[in-house]
């Protein structure tokens, strides 16, 4: 009976728990339903077999809900890049749908505070008389009215201009973060031009491409009086100084300059290559053809900037490579062929040097950096009085493949041409070993390894196991294995620029970012991984490299897009340079660093001078926001060239805040 008595006691003792209602009870009922299904007859702890299975299947459920979560979020950022590049709205860079429903806000004439309260503000008084476009601003804004996607676009009839009427917001619909922005139909007053009640259910509408040529800009598109002063600098020809460090042609070089003064340039841009001063011996410069290079351009009272070229010079128009790296580098390199880029299939890369020997003594007692490093210090030393005059007012530091910060990714002389996703460049013997190392460190060594279904060079990414979509780049492993790949490159520039802030105190400093812009559709951007970019549709691969960047105070030199690619497949590249470009210039300027630019192809006609100056000063920025300075780049000198000046010479005007006047 003793038992019995202590049970009782200890069931009166127990509360009896609250029923969960509404949200709680259904909750709880999902959650027991999955817990549930998850257990088999042998999770009573009697046998270990069927917990472990139940577990491996909420894992394989966590993974899938992850997945859907970024395609999600994918589908999002691309709907934001919309709304950002052709309705003109000031979203951050990770928006989210209040910052979304704020700007619709503002822009129908609501206020809205930062702790989210929203109010009508104060009508305006009417304007006396009618307002003209300001003449800072090139291109007549966008109306507030304009569709936010594409489908909408199709759907809807055009608005009437801000000044006009007093705008109405109304969102059709419960605009939810699950909903996609397209069910969301933003409506105003009627346009006497296209009619319309109701934009839902008009039978009189428009055709995307027509209603994007009527919000356009189609008033003063050539017209940059009053935009800021960009300062335009040309890039002397590799040619002008020989493999022994000599002026090749003094007189053509005054004549050329002379043509430059004519057009009113602001300076000129020189490559100081590696290959020809210290080409013979290490650490025996020879800079007796820039002394007197430098000497004439000193006559014309122009500004240099420099570049620290540490690369193999492009092939030119006879296909031959004007400068290699230093023989005695190279020599190096047939009894050590790790010092150079490798892909996969062991092939060896001698556009620079790998960046897997920054800390390794591989030449010749000395590290990559320490080569760098001497090298920058013996320019600074021996240019002293350049720098003391203001001469030279920027260096730029080549950091990769062609002076770029990029892996070697694209060699055209292994067969890649555009738009093949390019390889992985980290197979040599000290890449590998870092990899090791950090496989280790994550506590998984059978990560030391590179991807091996990631394709060739001119494969496409829905041909490889790792770029197509859902592929393995989005895995542990590829995440894993893409983060080091890019943190290497972010290391390089690092531990590159802390030296040359050194050498360079007080001196501007320039790194070249490329225009990886094919692919760009794609959720993997295969091609910039390949380059070193970790910039899939689901991460941010700037922002992390910017943050470094800045912390040097160093000036990015973005090489705009190729202006002629239409001809070049870009539908079935997915290429997307505008997308690229809007990314990588608004996360530059968040993270405060200023923007240069350079063209990658010379573009003779107007349309292409236009393209470079939308870059260059883009009109429907709230923030005005342009870059610091322009250079720009041909193969072939002024005199050898065979088109006239008069183009060119309006582009320069309008970079100096004058009109673009083609006669």
């Amino acid at each position: 009976m003793e038992p019995q008595s202590d049970n009782s006691s200890e069931q009166q003792q127990v509360q009896p728990q609250r029923r969960p209602r509404g949200f709680a009870a259904r909750a709880a009922a999902e959650a027991t339903a999955i817990e549930m299904e998850s257990m088999s007859p042998n999770d009573s702890g009697l046998t270990g077999g069927g917990g472990g299975k139940g577990k491996k299947e909420r894992e394989r459920e966590k993974e899938r809900t992850k997945l859907r979560e970024r395609h999600r979020r994918a589908i999002t950022s691309r709907m934001l890049a919309g709304l950002r590049q052709y309705g003109n709205f000031t979203l951050p860079a990770r928006a989210d749908m209040n910052d979304v429903l704020a700007a619709l806000a503002r822009q129908a004439g609501w206020s809205v505070d930062p702790d989210g309260t929203t109010y009508r503000s104060s009508p305006a008084p009417p304007p006396t008389m009618p307002i003209t476009p300001s003449p800072m601003i090139p291109y007549p804004v966008r109306s507030i009215e304009s569709p936010v996607s594409t489908t909408a676009l199709k759907n809807c009839s055009t608005k009437t201009p801000l000044d006009c009427q007093t705008p109405v917001l109304r969102i059709e619909g419960n605009l939810s973060p699950a909903m996609s922005l397209d069910s969301a139909v933003v409506a105003g007053p009627k346009n006497e031009k296209y009619p319309s009640v109701n934009p839902v259910n008009s039978t009189r509408c428009l055709e995307a491409d027509q209603l994007m040529r009527d919000a356009g800009p189609q008033e003063h598109v050539d017209d940059y009086s009053g935009t800021p002063y960009v300062p335009v600098y040309v890039m002397l020809p590799t040619g002008v100084i020989n493999s022994f460090c000599q002026l090749v042609d003094p007189e053509g070089i005054r004549q050329e300059l002379t043509q430059l003064k004519s057009l009113h340039v602001d300076g000129v841009v020189v490559q100081c290559w590696w290959g020809i001063v210290e080409g013979w011996s290490p650490q025996k410069y020879t800079w007796s053809g820039y002394r007197d290079l430098f000497d004439i351009i000193r006559q014309f009272m122009m500004k240099i900037q420099v570049v620290m070229a540490f690369h193999e010079s492009e092939v030119n128009e006879s296909g031959d490579v004007l400068v290699s790296l230093p023989k005695w580098v190279l020599d190096l390199g047939r009894d050590n062929q790790d010092i150079f880029f490798t892909d996969r299939e062991g092939r060896r890369n001698s556009e620079c040097l790998s960046w897997g020997i920054d800390k390794e003594r591989a030449l010749k007692g000395r590290t990559g950096i320490e080569v760098y490093f001497d090298f920058i210090r013996s320019f600074r030393t021996e240019f002293d009085d350049l720098f003391v005059e203001g001469l030279i007012s920027a260096v730029e530091i080549g950091l990769g493949a062609s002076g770029e910060l990029k892996y070697p990714a694209f060699p055209e002389k292994m067969g890649w041409a555009y738009p093949g996703i390019g390889e992985f460049q980290c197979y040599d013997k000290y890449l590998q070993q870092s990899l090791r190392k950090a496989a280790k460190v994550r506590g998984h060594l059978f990560w030391a390894r590179g991807p091996d279904n990631a394709g060739q060079y001119n494969s496409r990414p829905h041909e490889t196991g790792f770029f197509c979509d859902r592929g393995d780049y989005d895995n542990y492993y590829g995440r894993f294995f893409l983060q080091w790949y890019a943190q290497t490159l972010i290391d390089h520039a690092d531990h590159v620029l802390s030296f040359a802030s050194l050498a360079f105190e007080g001196t501007e400093l320039i790194v070249k970012i490329p225009s990886v812009y094919w692919w760009y559709k794609t959720s993997s951007h295969a091609a910039e991984l390949a380059a070193g970019f970790y910039n899939p549709t689901n991460h941010d691969g700037y922002s992390p490299l910017f943050n470094v960047l800045k912390k040097h105070s160093v000036t990015i030199k973005y090489v705009c897009p190729r202006l002629l690619y239409s001809g070049e497949g870009n539908d079935e590249a997915f290429a997307d340079p505008d997308g690229l470009s809007w990314q990588v210039l608004n996360s530059a300027w968040d993270s405060g660093l200023p923007i240069a630019g350079q063209n990658a192809l010379s573009s003779y006609g107007k349309e292409g001078y236009l393209k470079i100056l939308e870059t260059a000063k883009p009109g429907n920025d709230p923030d005005s926001h342009h870059m610091s300075f322009f250079v720009y780049q041909q193969p072939l000198s002024l005199l050898q060239s065979e088109f006239g000046f008069s183009e060119l010479d309006s582009f320069i005007k309008c970079m100096h805040g004058n009109s673009f006047d083609s006669a």
